[in-house]
């Protein structure tokens, strides 16, 4: 059992230093600096696109608008709700009105 956990814990540390050496040759290519590197990533993925003229540009910037409106027509009224929800009254009786009332 042992020796399996060793094994496990060697091939963890060889994916690591692998992960460490890929990580530094990628910040060592685009000059150190990690926003670069994460824009590459990004782009390479296809999780970001460039943007080549006006017309794509607009369509982009359109689409984060339909979003942030339909969030904002989600969230508006459950925050409402959440506003104006009924208030519950909290009586509380404190210690020294009891006392007193028993001592009477």
């Amino acid at each position: 059992m042992k020796k399996i956990n060793l094994l496990l814990v060697a091939t963890g540390c060889l994916f690591g230093l692998w992960a460490l050496a890929a990580l530094t040759g990628g910040l060592y290519r685009v000059n150190w600096q990690v926003t670069e590197l994460v824009r590459q990533w990004l782009v390479a993925s296809g999780m970001v696109k460039p943007i080549h003229t006006l017309v794509d540009f607009y369509s982009h910037i359109k689409g984060i608008e339909y979003i942030i409106c339909v969030i904002f027509f989600v969230a508006f009224p459950v925050f409402y709700r959440y506003v104006e929800r009924p208030k519950s009254h909290i009586t509380m009786s404190t210690v020294s009105n009891t006392k007193n009332q028993s001592n009477s």
